[in-house]
């Protein structure tokens, strides 16, 4: 049941090593066609298909894998749109709750937990991560805000791809959107210099209540020799439930170091 812990720290750790913005030339690639919609439309058009709920809950199952060891495990999930993310394993042994200002997660397995804001994650990890970036992998938008700089558009495996025009030397982003909601396919920032790859694949998409949102994806994360992968799959969704966030981290616990 280490699962949750594991998952979490992975997923805060590696998007907070990619939150820089970077670019591209406006060169086409290989297999790369030109766009029959500017870069703007499909940008437009992602924004305008965003989830609109007020809560969400239901049950996805975690699949999580070092390349060493290998776990799964099966998890209630709430969320309050901008407000509130919370997971609970099978009688609370493992609870993990998010909101734009607090990350916290406890373990009675081994009788440990963390709690702490997104400054001291800032800090410890030298780089920005806030609660919109998480949601919005959830839910399949675009980590990075796509108004925020120029990009060009490409079509690319009859899917959209979006690159930024102005390329880092540092950094490099990837965006390809599925053509029918311009929902995310796949989410790609890469440091080549330093060897860390994130990727996020969205597999599929699924309708729960005339709502547009992912079915499976897949999470890897590179960094030097290590490899991460984490698999998420949603079920038995529903929208706009009253929701409660019960959350109490034991006496006793020792809080976890994040390296």
């Amino acid at each position: 049941m280490n699962i949750i812990r594991k998952t979490s720290v992975t997923i805060f750790t590696t998007i907070l090593l990619f939150t820089t913005s970077c670019g591209s030339k406006n060169v086409l690639g290989v297999g790369e066609l030109k766009s029959n919609l500017s870069a703007k439309n499909i940008i437009g058009n992602h924004y305008k298909n965003e989830l609109d709920f007020e809560t969400l809950t239901g049950r996805i199952k975690i699949d999580y894998s070092d390349g060493e060891n290998s776990q799964g495990t099966t998890v209630s999930i709430r969320m309050k749109k901008d407000e509130a993310i919370w997971m609970s394993a099978t009688l609370s042994v493992v609870k993990v709750l998010i909101t734009p200002t607090r990350v916290s997660f406890y373990n009675k397995l081994d009788n440990t937990y963390f709690d702490g804001d997104f400054s001291y994650l800032n800090k410890l990890l030298g780089t920005e991560l806030n609660f919109e970036m998480v949601q919005n992998l959830l839910l399949g938008q675009a980590v990075f805000d796509l108004n925020k700089e120029p990009y060009y558009a490409s079509s690319v495996a009859n899917k959209y791809q979006l690159k930024p025009e102005k390329q880092s030397e540092l950094f490099k982003t990837l965006f390809l959107l599925e053509p029918t909601y311009f929902k995310m396919s796949l989410q790609q920032i890469s440091q080549p210099s330093k060897n860390r790859l994130l990727s996020i694949d969205y597999k599929n998409y699924q309708t729960v209540d005339g709502k547009i949102l992912p079915n499976e994806i897949e999470i890897n994360a590179v960094d030097k020799e290590h490899k991460n992968r984490i698999e998420i799959e949603y079920n038995s969704v529903e929208f706009n439930r009253d929701v409660s966030f019960p959350y109490s981290i034991p006496s006793g616990f020792k809080q976890v170091e994040i390296k």
